[in-house]
This record gives C-alpha cells, sequence and structure tokens, in this order.
C-alpha cells in the first residue's frame, strides 16, 4: 500500500512539474524555470508509475496506466497549442519557448507509447 501512495504522489509530482514547464513560457506562472523541473518532469512520472507498478494489482495498473496516458497526451497538447499561440503572437511570454517543446516530445512520447500499450489486446481467434 506504501508503494502504491508514493508512486501515485511522485506521479503527481511529475505531472505537475510538466504542467509548470508548459505554463511559464505562456506567463501564466511568474518567473523562469528551473533545471530541476526539465530533469524532474520525466524521472518522477517514470519512477513514480513503475513504484505503483511493483505495489499494485493488475487492474490497478491498467487504470494508473491509463490515466497517465491521459494526463501526458494532455501536456503534449497544450505545449503544442502554446506553441501555435506564442507564434501567432496571441500570447505574449518573456521567455523561450524550449519548455513547451520539450515537454511537447518527452509527454508526447511517453503518453503515446502508453496510449497505445493500453488498447492492444489479443484477438481471440488469434490465440
Amino acid at each position: 500500500m506504501a508503494l502504491l501512495i508514493a508512486g501515485a504522489f511522485m506521479v503527481a509530482l511529475g505531472l505537475f512539474a510538466g504542467g509548470v514547464l508548459v505554463a511559464a513560457p505562456l506567463g501564466l506562472v511568474a518567473g523562469t524555470v528551473d533545471a530541476t523541473l526539465w530533469v524532474l518532469f520525466p524521472l518522477l512520472s517514470i519512477a513514480g508509475f513503475v513504484l505503483f507498478v511493483i505495489g499494485a494489482k493488475t487492474a490497478q495498473i491498467r487504470g494508473l496506466s491509463q490515466l497517465i496516458s491521459w494526463a501526458l497526451l494532455a501536456l503534449a497538447l497544450a505545449s503544442a497549442a502554446g506553441l501555435v499561440l506564442r507564434a501567432a503572437s496571441l500570447v505574449n511570454g518573456e521567455t523561450s519557448t524550449l519548455p513547451l517543446w520539450y515537454v511537447l516530445m518527452v509527454a508526447g512520447i511517453l503518453g503515446a507509447v502508453g496510449a497505445a500499450s493500453g488498447t492492444r489486446r489479443l484477438d481471440d481467434s488469434a490465440a
């Protein structure tokens, strides 16, 4: 049970770090982002998921995996939208768009892999 809680908390922190990386270039968060967030976003997301999986049952793993995949894909879409808004000068930011590109790539890849792995099922006739 402790691994489930610790893993879920770490995943939440990782997703929060990704959210801050998206919000800062859009001017939704004051100031710039620290390099620590760049490291913690994927590290906490992946390490938290691993801890959760170690202490979870199969149904819990599937549910959290889909939840994390959706959250990561939402972060990737928010990053893409932020890039478009910044490029169209609809949103002005004082910082670089590099965090948006980083989150778009990392969250997009991890979210797509997680979503794709959750939708794969063995066909009964192929068994």
